[in-house]
């Protein structure tokens, strides 16, 4: 009997630590990830395309008329709500993974599985941004998240949504700390142009102000958008290099500022409302209804308030830093607002084919995820097609809709024939160490 062979016997015999069978999954949970899969590629979509246009319109991509009112539709429904609900099912999947192992008494042959399988999407993570060169890849994040969850699982509901709250509280916090001290910038970057126009000398707080604001200044003007756009449209061995730095800020950057409060709160928060079965589609109507309205309610208000400060002070350094002290009271009440609709549409006996579809996507969440990414390199940089920064902002919607589509009808075609999507068979191979059945 070969190694693998006896692994297999092993895993089956003494603890059953064989990968989730289809049969064990939760549709609820597939048809809400495909949902968000899509929503993170409307997304991203405007940093797959435009050079530094994520954020403010104003940079390239357009920010009139029609492009205008794509900047605001996207702020309004689905900006940090996709990456909330992302980071919600992530926490979900890792808890329904250690609450499976603990019931078959796993012991440490479990945790083995568990830190394996995150080590893995931690590489998959750097694979993706350095290689794949998608800037705003979060597989590393939410790998080092997971590794932080794991002494969480057994915490309950009601401890976990206290932390997430928090964790929520400290990145606000931090937030209008920064707003203090982005207006303390403005403020001396404005007393140096004084001096300098009276041709006095700056101290060195000023000359270190000065400094700090042309790097800010510089990354929105067109001599950036056009070197960003030429650097795009250059072949792979050029893209690596360039995009590397990039990568390295993200990757350090997001760690210790934002993936706590942004992301590891979501996860959470998700493991608490999934105890609470809010997130199977057991809870009545008039739950979710309330759900959407209260989520509703407040995101939305939160979200007009952000977005009408940022456009009547014409979309100024100082408007976007003090709406950031609200992002999350906006965000994560769409969120929930969100699952409150999603699980409505799960419960109505309505587009039974429109749901399994979506449930296929969801079920090779990872694959399709970087999917996107392959599409859209080919599509964007000069590795094929090199359309980086040629296409309005409302244009690039053609791309996310023509992949929703395209995705949509491949998903369950592959699924008919294979158990897994091709990552998602790779990564169970690699973290339970035999490999699973591919084919149907």
């Amino acid at each position: 009997m070969t190694t693998s062979k006896i692994h297999i016997q092993q895993l089956e015999e003494n603890t059953n630590l064989n990968p989730v069978d289809n049969s064990e999954r939760i549709l609820s949970l597939d048809i809400m990830r495909g949902f968000v899969l899509c929503g993170i590629l409307l997304m991203n979509i405007t940093g797959f395309g435009l050079a530094n246009a994520y954020s403010n319109p104003n940079v390239a991509g357009g920010a009139t008329g029609i492009n205008l009112y794509a900047w605001i539709t996207t702020n309004m429904f689905f900006e940090g709500t996709m990456r909330a609900l992302f980071s919600l099912l992530f926490g979900v999947g890792t808890y329904i993974i250690l609450d499976r192992f603990n019931s078959r008494n796993a012991g440490i042959s479990g945790a083995d599985i568990y830190f394996r399988r995150l080590l893995w999407l931690l590489f998959f993570g750097l694979i993706h941004g350095y290689l794949l060169l998608w800037t705003g890849e979060i597989l590393f994040d939410y790998a080092i998240m997971g590794l932080l969850l794991f002494s969480f699982r057994n915490t309950a509901p009601k401890k976990l949504v206290f932390i997430a709250v928090l964790l929520f509280s400290i990145g606000t916090f931090w937030s209008y700390r920064d707003h203090v001290n982005n207006k303390k910038l403005v403020a001396d970057v404005a007393l140096a142009e004084t001096k300098k126009a009276q041709g006095l000398e700056l101290s060195k707080e000023l000359k270190e102000a000065d400094v700090k604001w042309e790097k800010i200044v510089e990354k929105k003007s067109p001599k950036f958008v056009k070197e960003y756009n030429e650097n795009m449209r250059k072949g792979y061995l050029d893209l690596v290099p360039f995009l590397f730095d990039f990568n390295m800020e993200t990757d350090t950057l997001w760690v210790y500022r934002y993936d706590l409060w942004d992301i590891f709160s979501m996860m959470l928060l998700g493991i608490a409302l999934f105890k609470w079965n809010v997130l199977t589609a057991e809870k009545s109507y008039r739950f979710y209804g309330l759900l959407v309205v209260i989520g509703y309610l407040i995101g939305l208000t939160t979200n007009y308030f952000e977005i009408k400060t940022i456009m009547s002070d014409n979309f100024s350094f100082l408007s976007y830093s003090k709406t950031n002290i609200s992002y999350d009271l906006g965000r994560v009440s769409v969120a929930m607002g969100h699952i409150g609709a999603i699980m409505i549409f799960i419960k109505l006996p309505i587009l039974a084919w429109l749901k399994t579809r979506i449930a296929a996507v969801g079920k090779m969440a990872l694959s399709n995820y970087l999917m996107h990414s392959l599409i859209c390199v080919v599509f964007f940089t000069g590795v094929g097609f090199g359309m980086f920064g040629k296409l309005q902002r409302y244009e690039l919607y053609y791309i996310v809709f023509a992949t929703w589509i395209f995705q949509l009808i491949v998903s369950p075609i592959w699924l008919k024939y294979f158990h897994f999507g091709p990552m998602e068979w790779l990564w169970r191979r690699l973290s339970y160490q035999y490999k699973p059945a591919f084919r149907k």
